[in-house]
């Protein structure tokens, strides 16, 4: 089948997206500007009601689920012609940015780049995927069916939406995950999984200057520990250990009692995770000192992305060949939702939102001149699954 023969009305969808560019760039502004970290409940609900109205307003249905301490799912129907499993066009609306940030970094452009906390990942691609929503509305029964669904808490590794996620993968035929486009403006068609593993070290106080041999310290056998996680790095097998937050300790002239850290391992799909957490579970329970007693208090894990068939990735590009641009897979060691999506068997398509850099950093920016073509790119792939 020819692009071009895809459904009627196919050009008119193209030019109508084109001249949505600023009413796009409006939208993200509006989002970028709340808070809505992970676990921030008003914030999330807040960005969830601005996307909703603008759907409602083009007349797709929307639905909220409410999941408590973390905000709401966006859930969303364009009916399309009806036939067959609806395409699924996924997001997330939580950041890594704490309260206050928006104020802080407020949304701006410069030479061509939207700035703000999340403008990359991934409120732009929120932005894409319902601007392309209203597009496909517009064609109606020329259409296939397409979900929106977007979650609240992918950042803290979907702990309250995983499940639901994967419900709701087993009811679609292919799923398109609006993470930012890498820098090289390629997809992402594989991701490592990841862990997150937080665990606490007991110690014995005791005064540091009186009865120094008294206590155990606690830091001393986290340190250790430390070193023993990281050393369980191997590059060449795609496993990377990083304990990045520490806290330990009251006072400098005290023997610490206590302590604890949050550990961050990537994986792939080939990686025998249960051999893995096993030796990190001993490591973390060892007594690195004598007298210290260290324990796991949680472990959040996200599946990794099994590689997108090559026919969903032939798709886009077909459609991305079309309207100007050209574009490639690449693998990448950053973990997403898309791991759920691809777990459960349905053909999953990653980083379909605008070309994005520098996520999770005050640097983190939004590629405007990508916004338009791959809204179009992804709107022209959908309509080849009929």
């Amino acid at each position: 089948m020819q692009l071009e023969e895809i459904a009627p009305g196919t050009d008119a969808l193209l030019d109508w997206l084109q001249s949505q560019n600023q009413a796009m760039q409006d939208l993200l502004q509006q989002i970028v500007d709340i808070d809505s970290s992970s676990r921030h409940e008003a914030g999330v609900q807040a960005v969830a009601e601005t996307l909703g109205t603008h759907l409602e307003a083009a007349g797709v249905p929307v639905r909220f689920h409410a999941v408590p301490g973390y905000g709401v799912c966006l859930d969303a129907q364009v009916p399309g012609s009806g036939d067959g499993l609806p395409v699924l066009l996924m997001g997330h609306m939580d950041t890594v940015h704490p309260v206050g940030t928006a104020a802080e970094r407020p949304f701006r452009v410069e030479g061509g780049r939207a700035y703000g906390p999340g403008v990359a990942d991934m409120k732009s691609g929120l932005v894409l995927n319902v601007f392309v929503a209203e597009a496909l509305v517009r064609l109606g029964r020329n259409a296939p069916p397409v979900r929106l669904f977007f979650s609240c808490d992918e950042e803290i590794g979907s702990p309250a939406t995983r499940d639901r996620i994967m419900t709701v993968a087993r009811e679609v035929r292919a799923v398109f995950n609006a993470e930012p486009g890498r820098v090289s403006g390629n997809l992402v068609t594989g991701r490592k999984g990841s862990m997150v593993v937080e665990f606490e070290v007991e110690g014995v106080a005791a005064h540091s200057g009186i009865n120094h041999a008294h206590g155990a310290s606690a830091i001393d056998a986290l340190a250790r520990k430390v070193l023993a996680l990281h050393a369980l790095t191997d590059a060449a097998s795609g496993v990377t250990t990083n304990v990045g937050c520490v806290q330990g300790g009251i006072v400098p002239n005290m023997v610490a009692p206590h302590a604890k850290a949050q550990l961050d391992v990537r994986f792939t799909a080939e990686t025998d995770m249960e051999a893995l957490y096993g030796r990190i579970r001993e490591i973390i329970e060892a007594e690195s000192i004598p007298r210290t007693r260290g324990s796991i208090t949680d472990m959040r894990r996200t599946m990794p992305m099994a590689t997108t068939p090559d026919a969903l990735l032939a798709l886009y590009q077909r459609s991305a060949e079309r309207v100007g641009f050209a574009v490639a897979g690449e693998f990448t060691g950053g973990a997403a939702d898309s791991g759920l999506t691809s777990s459960v068997g349905t053909p999953t398509l990653c980083g379909t939102g605008p070309v994005g850099g520098h996520p999770h950093t005050e640097r983190e920016y939004c590629e405007l001149s990508t916004f338009v073509p791959r809204a179009q790119a992804l709107a022209l792939a959908i309509l080849g699954m009929q």
